[in-house]
């Protein structure tokens, strides 16, 4: 085999072409992967629209990523050829700035991100840094693990980390491609889970994946709602309405936290006055390294925790992704290779 598959973009706003390119062996410290499935996040258009300065064009998207590790470059260890690995957002790290030498490895000046600064997952193969790797479980199918290396962690890393503890009250704002996943992650940590959504006809849903309460933010005052629960220890914020975000704050207890997770530029507007008498915060949480990953997707398999997806074979990358930006996808679209 000397080309394989992949889906570019030659130029931002000139949408998705499948084309052949040559298949190239990996270098010192990288990996191939035989890509078996790659999701599709909203994140991509900063790729297909250009919405992120100094892109390299052409570019091929995605960063959710499953597949088998194919051939290995010299200096990979443990890495080896049969293996399951994904790659997500962290798509390797630079190991000399500031914040790497603290270990913060998700924060990391330089960091790369598939499909932004190299080739992403909407191919056949790609050849990604052996530190953006992480091993899939056995339990997991690449369609249901390719989710979770981006909508996946980032949800579950930031409930983790949020100060939560077992028992509290937690709020899950929007019941999207994130949030029917943070829904999921809420109750099987053992969290009294909320789930908050416009209108009612996301609420069977949510508690058919684990929520104790569904709050319709269009029928009254969500965070009203929420004290009447007792106050919110964290509102896990999924959806990109700073109006929504903004609204809810007023529903965490004392010392409660929101974190934000849903990405919009525009801004929030939230009055000082609303966080001073209760100590509260709004912060916001990155998604996580590859062994954050890696704990992603263990818990789970652990826990039964599955994405709903919808797939497209690789060739139909373009309605796939047009079905995702949409917003009418249930809940994240997957692109699959027959790999």
């Amino acid at each position: 085999m000397t080309t394989t598959r992949a889906v570019q973009v030659t130029e931002p706003g000139k949408g998705l072409e499948l084309v052949e390119r040559e298949l190239r062996e990996p270098g010192r410290g990288e990996v191939r992967v035989r890509v078996e499935a790659c999701g599709v996040c909203h994140s991509d258009a900063f790729t297909v629209e250009g919405h992120m300065p100094g892109i390299e064009y052409p570019r091929v998207p995605g960063h959710e990523i499953a597949g088998t590790i194919e051939a290995v470059g010299e200096g990979v260890d443990p890495w080896a050829a049969g293996q399951r690995v994904g790659v997500g957002w962290f798509g390797g790290n630079c190991g000399h700035c500031d914040e790497c030498r603290r270990g913060d490895l998700i924060s990391c000046e330089n960091g790369l991100v598939p499909g932004i600064a190299y080739d992403g997952g909407y191919a056949d193969h790609v050849i990604v840094p052996q530190s953006a790797l992480a091993s899939i479980p056995d339990e997991l199918s690449a369609e249901d693990a390719a989710p979770l290396l981006c909508a996946g962690i980032t949800t579950f890393n930031s409930l983790r980390e949020s100060g939560a503890r077992p028992g509290d009250l937690v709020a899950i704002l929007g019941i999207g491609g994130l949030g029917h996943l943070g829904v999921q992650y809420a109750r099987r940590m053992g969290f009294e889970t909320v789930a908050i959504a416009r209108g009612t006809d996301k609420e069977q849903r949510a508690k058919d994946l684990g929520a104790h309460h569904y709050i319709d933010s269009t029928a009254g005052d969500v965070a009203e709602a929420l004290q009447a629960l007792g106050g919110a220890q964290t509102i896990l914020a999924t959806v990109t309405a700073p109006d929504a975000m903004s609204a809810a704050v007023g529903g965490l207890r004392p010392r409660g936290r929101m974190v934000v997770v849903g990405a919009s530029a525009d801004p929030m507007q939230i009055p000082p006055f609303a966080l001073i008498p209760g100590s509260t915060g709004v912060v916001g949480h990155a998604s996580g390294t590859s062994k954050d990953s890696e704990d992603t997707m263990r818990f789970s398999a652990l826990q039964d925790v599955r994405p709903t997806i919808e797939t497209y074979p690789l060739e139909q990358a373009a309605e796939g992704y047009a079905r995702m930006m949409s917003g009418d996808a249930r809940f994240r679209v997957v692109l699959t290779t027959g790999g």
